[in-house]
């Protein structure tokens, strides 16, 4: 890898790392969430540091280059967010119903208890 590029890969994810942490410390990015984005920026950040590991992986799974390696993790990556979120909004979404029911009983109970305004 040339040394200008080595420069900019860790810059990318050193700012991404320290962005992760910043999201997080400020509140607007929850804890649960920031484990995975952490585990990316530092992993990215090792193989730019440890570029023959890079070299290694791509070897032992037979892949031609590294980028493709890369693209190969981007990849799996993003798949494993999908269905991290996809597990999330179906939690969410059970969450919903059952709030949507409780209100609707709540609301028919309030309704059966009220006594008629007969002042009118």
């Amino acid at each position: 890898m040339s040394p200008r590029l080595e420069l900019i890969a860790i810059v990318i994810s050193l700012v991404m790392l320290f962005g992760i942490v910043e999201l997080v410390r400020r509140g607007k990015l929850k804890e649960e969430y920031s484990f995975l984005w952490l585990l990316t920026g530092f992993t990215l950040f090792v193989l730019v540091v440890k570029f023959d590991l890079l070299v290694k992986l791509t070897r032992a799974i037979g892949v031609l280059t590294p980028v493709n390696t890369l693209f190969f993790f981007g990849l799996l990556f993003v798949m494993i967010l999908c269905l991290h979120y996809s597990l999330k909004i179906s939690q969410l979404t059970i969450q919903v119903k059952t709030l949507a029911q409780k209100i609707a009983l709540l609301e028919a109970e309030h309704n059966e208890t009220q006594v008629p305004d007969t002042t009118r």
